[in-house]
């Protein structure tokens, strides 16, 4: 139905900057939300930042003023600016979109996950 391919995660130090994007491919009728979330070792999984259809972001309060959520809804795509990275960032980052694909109801698709490290 819909597939979503994640790039840009990797080791980092404390301080620096990633971007992380996620691109939707598949029998696409709309896409919605397109949202980040992490999941840290030993933590629960949790709900970094949204964009809705519109291009209206929020985020988590912990990345508020050092992360940035946009969308490119020509190429499908959603991107996460990661700046001002913290060791506590550390966590695996899933995408995740709200779409309605052709022939199908309208569901929640996740990502494969990418790894990022923020380390010394």
């Amino acid at each position: 139905q819909l597939q979503l391919v994640e790039s840009g995660g990797g080791l980092v130090q404390p301080g620096g900057s990633l971007r992380l994007s996620c691109a939707a491919s598949g029998l696409i009728f709309s896409i919605y939300a397109m949202n980040w979330h992490r999941q840290a070792p030993g933590k629960q999984r949790e709900l970094v930042a949204t964009i809705d259809s519109g291009g209206s972001p929020n985020y988590v309060d912990s990345v508020k003023g050092r992360f940035t959520i946009s969308r490119d809804t020509a190429k499908n795509t959603v991107y996460l600016e990661m700046n001002s990275l913290k060791p506590e960032d550390t966590a695996v980052y899933y995408c995740n979109v709200d779409a309605k694909t052709i022939g199908w109801s309208r569901r929640s698709f996740w990502g494969q996950g990418t790894q990022v490290t923020v380390s010394s």
